[in-house]
């Protein structure tokens, strides 16, 4: 909408990335906690960097709101369901408000275009309101699903995003799709991430996954945590994805 170049990143990979990152350059951190250990050290490591950082945060006087450069509450409420629906849409609310701003700010858009978007988005409560007046069909969908195995969703586009969403509101994180004896092929090329990666393989192997790990011939790993292993020959870690990929 701005036409301000984003990227967007897991906070508990941007650090181990070496971020493009530095004065001029604003860093939004997103938390409904404001205490998640990775955002607060992303948050960290970008102000380090010399970034600017605005923290979008429910949980008043937390961590990350107290260090922000610049704060946003959402005034979401506490959060009672994990993975709320509510804290989502009210980060969306404030990134589309955010969004409008910076649109207008840098002439992509007039002030007529900002208040009638900014009046759009104050309508979606009642439209909303309208939806949740379909409380049956919803209900006689997902009692038709209630047998399935495992459910996909697809999208494109904001598609997309909203697909990831409601797979999260499914299975709150790809790691409760692992049941007992499922096959996870752990990849741990990268010396520098190699205790992060052993750590999530051991959170796989506690639910009960069959662990097959990829990784250098020479790297000692805890055999308990493994089930079985494919030694890779020696190399530098920067070229290590030609070598593994075969």
């Amino acid at each position: 909408l701005a036409r301000v170049p984003v990227t967007v990143d897991i906070a508990s990979e941007f650090r181990y990335r070496e971020p493009l990152v530095g004065e001029g350059d604003l860093v939004i951190i997103i938390s409904q906690s404001g205490e998640t250990a990775d955002s607060l050290a992303a948050m960290r490591l970008a102000k380090s960097l010399g970034a600017k950082t605005l923290a979008i945060v429910n949980a008043m006087g937390s961590s990350i709101a107290r260090e922000a450069d610049m704060l946003i509450y959402t005034h979401a409420g506490p959060e009672i369901a994990v993975a709320s629906t509510k804290a989502y849409m009210v980060q969306i609310a404030v990134m589309y408000l955010f969004a409008f701003e910076l649109a207008l700010a840098v002439g992509k858009i007039d002030e007529t275009e900002c208040r009638r978007l900014v009046q759009l988005l104050q309508d979606t409560s009642d439209t909303i309101t309208g939806i949740l007046e379909h409380k049956e069909q919803a209900q006689y969908i997902a009692s038709s699903l209630i047998t399935a195995d495992s459910l996909l969703y697809i999208g494109r586009g904001l598609d997309y995003a909203l697909s990831m969403e409601g797979s999260l509101k499914l299975k709150h994180g790809t790691i409760s799709l692992i049941t007992e004896n499922m096959p996870v092929i752990a990849v741990a090329t990268q010396k520098a991430l190699m205790e992060k990666t052993i750590s999530n393989i051991k959170e796989v192997k506690a639910r009960g996954a069959k662990v097959i790990l990829v990784c250098r011939e020479s790297d000692n790993v805890d055999p308990d945590a493994v089930d079985l292993k494919f030694g890779l020959p020696e190399f530098d870690d920067l070229l290590m994805p030609m070598i593994a990929v075969v």
